[in-house]
């Protein structure tokens, strides 16, 4: 990719990752759970799962999901399942004492699920992408190009929920959220449940309208 290409495509990806969200708040949740290696490994299995929709979306198997809308179903359903499972748990650990940070091990195993299914069950990560690489793909484009726009949004989004992990880790606020936590807790309980609720109304609207 030439460089000034390049660069427009990193900072649109840089945006959407710093932008807000469900995302930013399991990162969160598993630094406050399992400190900042834990909010770490949630960050890079992130990233994973929106290289592997990266990924598909320069191999053309993200336009299933234009061809295929029971695709678009089926993710969005799963995913609305997989977040309301989240909110649950925050919940219910909201009305428990003050956290104990997690044997690592258990921690670790923890984050690197939720951070990883919170990207691959979001069919709108590949919406974006479709709509991001179409600016850039072209017919005659390489492997090795294809492949630099796959990593460059892979590294972009694991670098930042990274950096938040650590600063937030290793910061004076952490030990304030943990004082803290069942407002944190069940704050991110609400906000899993509205985008659950809201996705799986999108979901079912679009099937019956």
């Amino acid at each position: 990719m030439a460089l000034h290409e390049w660069l427009l495509l990193a900072s649109i990806c840089a945006l959407g990752a710093m932008t807000p969200g469900v995302s930013l708040a399991v990162i969160t949740r598993h630094t406050l759970h399992g400190g900042a290696n834990a909010g770490a490994v949630a960050g890079v299995t992130h990233a994973l799962g929106i290289g592997l929709w990266a990924l598909a979306t320069v191999t053309g198997l993200a336009l299933l999901l234009h061809r295929y809308p029971q695709l678009d179903l089926l993710l969005s359903l799963a995913g609305a399942v997989f977040l309301l499972w989240m909110a649950a748990k925050s919940w219910q650990a909201g009305r428990a004492g003050t956290p104990v940070p997690q044997p690592q091990p258990r921690a670790l195993h923890s984050a690197a699920r939720d951070g990883f299914m919170i990207a691959f069950l979001n069919p709108k990560v590949a919406l974006f992408f479709l709509a991001l690489f179409s600016q850039f793909l072209h017919r005659d484009m390489g492997n090795l190009a294809r492949g630099q726009m796959v990593l460059t949004s892979m590294v972009i989004d694991g670098g930042w929920y990274v950096l938040v992990a650590l600063m937030l880790g290793r910061s004076r606020l952490l030990p304030w959220l943990r004082e803290h936590h069942h407002w944190v807790e069940r704050a991110t309980a609400v906000l899993l449940l509205v985008i659950a609720v809201s996705v799986m109304i999108r979901a079912l609207s679009l099937t019956w309208g």
